[in-house]
């Protein structure tokens, strides 16, 4: 690979690293031609972008960042492809990869960005997996604040029949 091509994929790594606020680093070494292609269907399906890179050049993309990613340099080592969580949902990557692995040990999780947080090795699968999409949350708080109102007007449009049952009763009574 010439200079120019490689200013030319460490541009194209630096401009999607700043476009996207999560993304894995996997190692998928070992993994068959015909294993790795299923893997890549998989992301596809899902929306995630998946790409291998020379570590020097992850590197260099790193250096031309705004944000500091020097925690994740010790995870570029070996074979590295990165994972790009297209969209809301962060967890997209994780699911892929804990379902990937139920035929087989690889791929590995090496490191993660998510929004600012940085998760490094392989045993923050499970969690990263279980991570809700803000959609998702948002519609939980929306739920969690709804909850209370439904519950006083259930109470009373349920008392309604029985409050203007009472209220006939009484004036009946009265004449």
């Amino acid at each position: 690979m010439n200079k120019e091509k490689k200013a030319q994929v460490i541009e194209e790594l630096t401009s999607k690293l700043q476009e996207t606020s999560s993304f894995y680093l996997t190692d998928a070494s070992g993994l068959s031609v015909a294993e790795i292609n299923s893997f890549r269907s998989k992301c596809f399906e899902k929306g995630v972008k998946y790409k291998v890179y020379k570590n020097t050049l992850i590197k260099k993309a790193f250096d031309g960042l705004e944000k500091d990613y020097s925690e994740l340099e010790g995870s570029l080592k070996g074979f590295t492809g990165v994972m790009f969580a297209e969209g809301e949902n962060a967890s997209d990557p994780a699911k892929i990869l804990k379902d990937f692995r139920e035929g087989s040990e690889k791929p590995l999780l090496k490191s993660a960005i998510i929004d600012t947080d940085v998760f490094v090795g392989d045993d923050n699968i499970a969690s990263l997996s279980k991570l809700k999409s803000k959609q998702e949350l948002i519609g939980e708080v929306i739920g969690l604040l709804q909850s209370p109102a439904k519950n006083v007007i259930s109470a009373l449009t349920s008392g309604q029949d029985t409050l203007a049952g009472l209220i006939k009763t009484l004036a009946e009574r009265a004449e």
